[in-house]
């Protein structure tokens, strides 16, 4: 039996779904035998519910809690974690889906929610209880030996409709992926809707990333990683009957809830350097990682920005290995190779050596953890903080 822990008594913890515009009003009691708190990941928050302990809030011992309460401003897929020991809390299954619908959502039979994660496991189910450890941490993290897909459905018509939100609450591991048994659009990423939604083809979704496809279903939907061998099947959804009357209008684009303009000309054009770990080269932090030769949270912020102001930041991965680099309370804009704005994320997925720009108005006062999400790189250094004025 493979010992985790969770949120009133199960992991994945309770789906929390809600409508545009309600007010969330949930109590974190504590019972895990040391501190947490929980982070809501992807929401416009206010920066005292962020959730993450020593920037936001204090922690949250064992047998104490914390009431968290606020607005859900936009619609979209987002989810919940532990934000302290994440490395080891959220892999030992600390997480859970936050659905934020639409006033008037998409006409679909299903809205399914799809978290992706993996585990470090003995054949027995045992947990291989080698947290932490400094090879994980400088090299890719804790990469799981068996991965699944934990669907909220397990069964559909053929010719339903169906919504699917893939969230990816694995603590290092990017999945490359192919869905098999349906045809349609990928219409948001982060939780943000694409202006133009696109054809589903080979994907990749990072840690805390999360991709909402409208399709429809021919056969059995199943959920593949592709290897070098053969495909490794992670999960299904089986088809059991037919839809007698199913859609036959196209699939359209989501209506973004969110969607500031940055200014022609940034306010700020900064550059961020991934640096160290395994084969990276030294650097000027004290950790493993660093960012811009600065390990782990300084007591000044990397930047100051007063509300409003548009930042354009150029994210270098110096290193050897992917990274996820998330911003909390913001969403901002990948920029496509012509400059011209792309998709909303609050994750981009940087490979080996890769860079790219990003755009964000930093709208949303308080002080804000940028970091990457692969945790066990955010443990061992990888991780700064701004300020929102």
């Amino acid at each position: 039996m493979t010992q985790m822990l969770g949120f009133n008594g199960s992991t994945p913890g309770p789906e929390l779904r809600f409508r545009e515009g309600d007010t969330l009003d949930m109590r974190f009691d504590n019972a895990i035998g040391e501190g947490s708190a929980v982070h809501w990941h992807g929401i416009r928050i206010d920066n005292a519910m962020d959730g993450v302990p020593y920037l936001t809030q204090t922690i949250v011992e064992d047998g104490e809690y914390f009431d968290y309460r606020f607005t859900l401003p936009d619609a979209g897929t987002y989810w919940y974690h532990s934000h302290n020991r994440s490395w080891e809390q959220v892999a030992r299954g600390l997480y859970g889906p936050l659905i934020v619908e639409e006033k008037t959502p998409p006409k679909v039979d299903h809205d399914i929610t799809v978290m992706i994660d993996d585990w470090r496991i003995e054949r027995t189910g045992d947990t291989i209880e080698d947290f932490g450890n400094r090879h994980d941490f400088s090299h890719a993290g804790r990469l799981g030996t068996f991965a699944k897909v934990i669907p909220s459905m397990f069964e559909v018509r053929r010719g339903d409709r169906v919504r699917l939100r893939l969230i990816n609450v694995a603590t290092a591991r990017v999945f490359p992926l192919e869905i098999a048994g349906l045809k349609g659009k990928v219409v948001a990423l982060d939780g943000m809707p694409l202006d133009t939604p696109q054809d589903i083809g080979p994907l990749m979704i990072a840690p805390a990333q999360r991709m909402d496809i409208i399709a429809d279903v021919s056969e059995t939907v199943k959920f593949i990683f592709p290897t070098r061998q053969d495909p490794y099947e992670m999960g299904e959804i089986i088809v059991r009957g037919e839809n007698p009357s199913p859609s036959s209008t196209n699939i359209e684009a989501l209506l973004r809830p969110y969607a500031p303009q940055p200014a022609t000309t940034p306010d700020h054009d900064l550059t961020m350097a991934l640096q160290g770990g395994a084969m990276g080269g030294a650097h000027g932090g004290d950790d493993i990682w660093s960012l811009n030769g600065v390990s782990g949270l300084s007591d000044d912020p990397w930047q100051t920005f007063k509300r409003g102001e548009t930042a354009r930041i150029k994210l270098v991965n110096e290193t050897s290995f992917p990274h996820g680099i998330h911003l909390h309370g913001h969403h901002f804009y990948e920029l496509e190779p012509d400059g011209t704005l792309g998709p909303m994320r609050d994750t981009t997925l940087l490979q080996r050596q890769e860079t790219r720009d990003i755009v964000c108005v930093f709208d949303n006062p308080g002080k804000w953890l940028l970091h990457c999400h692969m945790l066990g790189h955010q443990a061992s250094g990888m991780k700064t903080w701004v300020q929102v004025t």
